[in-house]
C-alpha cells in the first residue's frame, strides 16, 4: 500500500536534529514587548496615578439662616399689602392689612428681619386663620453673603468631605456664557432630612416636596468663593461672571468634587 511504503520510507530516513528550530517569529516578539508594556505602564499608574469623581446634587442659594413663613392670625380679607415681594423687611415691620367679619382690621407684621421671598397673599383675598400669607428669609443684615445649601443623597453624604471645590450652575445665569460659581463644602449635615423639615427652613413645602422626591436627603452648605472683579461679588469659572447680582432662593445644581483616589485602591479591600 501506497501508505505503508511513505511510513517505511520515514523510518529509514536520518532525523532531521542539525536543522535549526525557530521558537517564535520576530512579529510575535513585538506583539510580547507591547503587551509587557502596556501591563507595566497600567501597573505604573494605578499606583501613582489619581482618578477624581463629582457627585451631583441640586440646591438653592441662601443666606444660611432658613425661612420662615408668615400665617395669618385671623379670618377675613385681605384690604392692603404693605410690603413688596423681594424687598427686605425689618422685624415687626406690617406685612399686610386683613379686615375680619366683625370689621375690625388686623395688620400682620413680619416676625424676624429679612427678605420677602414670597407674598401669597393679594389684596381682596380671603384668608383663613393661620393661613400662609407670605415667606420671609432670615438676613440678619443686608451684607449678609450668600451660601449654597445642597440636598445630597443621604447613602452619598459619607463621601462629601469639608473643603471639597463645588462648581454650581446657577438657574438665572447663562452656564455656556457666564460658567459656573465657586465655591468650596463648608460643612456636611450629619442627619437625614425630611420633607417637613426643609420645607421649613426653606419656607416652602413645594422645595420640600421636589428636594425629597427621591427619599431624604442630607443638607451640604457650600461656602461661596468671593470675588472684587465681577459684579455679584462671587468667583466664576469666567474672569467676570454674570453682569448682574445673584438673589438668594434662587436654584442651582452642584457638581462637588470627591477626593481622588489612586486606581489600585479600587483592587484593594
Amino acid at each position: 500500500m501506497q501508505f505503508r511504503q511513505q511510513a517505511l520510507s520515514k523510518l529509514q530516513s536520518p532525523e532531521e536534529i542539525d536543522l535549526p528550530v525557530r521558537f517564535a517569529r520576530p512579529q510575535g516578539w513585538l506583539v510580547l514587548i507591547i503587551t509587557v508594556a502596556v501591563v507595566i505602564g497600567a501597573a505604573f499608574w494605578a499606583v501613582t496615578g489619581t482618578v477624581s469623581s463629582t457627585l451631583d446634587a441640586s440646591g438653592i442659594l441662601t443666606h444660611g439662616q432658613g425661612s420662615y413663613i408668615l400665617q395669618s392670625p385671623v379670618a377675613g380679607q385681605v384690604t392692603a399689602v404693605l410690603a413688596e415681594e423681594g424687598k427686605r423687611v425689618a422685624a415687626n415691620t406690617p406685612v399686610l392689612k386683613v379686615r375680619t367679619a366683625r370689621g375690625t382690621t388686623v395688620i400682620v407684621r413680619a416676625i424676624a428681619a429679612g427678605r420677602l421671598t414670597t407674598m401669597v397673599a393679594t389684596i381682596g383675598s380671603v384668608v383663613t386663620t393661620g393661613a400662609d400669607v407670605a415667606s420671609v428669609e432670615r438676613i440678619a443684615r443686608p451684607g449678609d453673603p450668600l451660601t449654597a445649601t445642597l440636598y445630597v443623597p443621604a447613602e452619598s453624604a459619607a463621601t462629601v468631605p469639608v473643603g471639597a471645590p463645588v462648581d454650581l450652575s446657577v438657574q438665572s445665569v447663562p452656564t455656556q456664557q457666564y460658567g459656573v460659581l465657586r465655591g468650596r463644602v463648608q460643612a456636611v449635615g450629619r442627619t437625614a432630612q425630611t420633607r417637613q423639615r426643609i420645607g421649613a427652613y426653606l419656607g416652602s413645602s413645594q422645595l420640600g416636596e421636589q428636594f425629597s422626591r427621591h427619599g431624604q436627603p442630607v443638607a451640604v452648605l457650600v461656602k461661596l468663593d468671593r470675588s472684587p472683579r465681577t459684579k455679584s461679588g462671587y468667583a466664576w469659572s469666567s474672569s467676570d461672571g454674570p453682569p448682574f447680582a445673584v438673589d438668594s432662593m434662587t436654584m442651582a445644581g452642584g457638581a462637588v468634587h470627591l477626593a481622588e483616589q489612586h486606581p489600585i485602591d479600587w483592587l484593594l479591600p
